[in-house]
């Protein structure tokens, strides 16, 4: 029966933390099983620090005339950033994006250049 009721407490702490969330920290099952353990030096990660990252790439292969780059930046809730790449119709592909909670994912594409193909004269087999 003490097993049955740990449980229920468990299932209701992680109910109330994160609405249905599967999440339950360490000091949820604590109380669920009524069990307390004192640590000075907390070793749980946290899971709701504010998200904060810069990165950015670029590959330019003269072999494969793979030309391509990005960007991207989040502060919180805002992300921003760009890509480029060229096209295989001689054409740069400038895609210039922003995420934020008012506006949501907004993105302006642009193509420089003018686009030309080969013509082919036949079919190959």
């Amino acid at each position: 029966m003490k097993s049955i009721i740990a449980f229920s407490l468990l299932i209701a702490a992680a109910s109330a933390y994160g609405h249905g969330s599967s999440y339950v920290s360490r000091d949820d099952h604590n109380i669920a099983t009524g069990y307390h353990h004192v640590d000075e030096h907390h070793d749980s990660k946290d899971y709701y620090h504010h998200p904060s990252y810069k990165f950015e790439y670029g590959v330019h292969d003269p072999h494969t005339h793979d030309h391509k780059s990005q960007w991207e930046h989040r502060d919180g809730d805002v992300v921003k950033g760009e890509y480029t790449l060229d096209e295989a119709d001689g054409t740069k592909r400038v895609v210039k994006y922003s995420s934020d909670k008012h506006n949501g994912f907004q993105a302006h594409v642009e193509r420089i250049g003018h686009a030309h193909h080969e013509q082919s004269y036949g079919h190959h087999y």
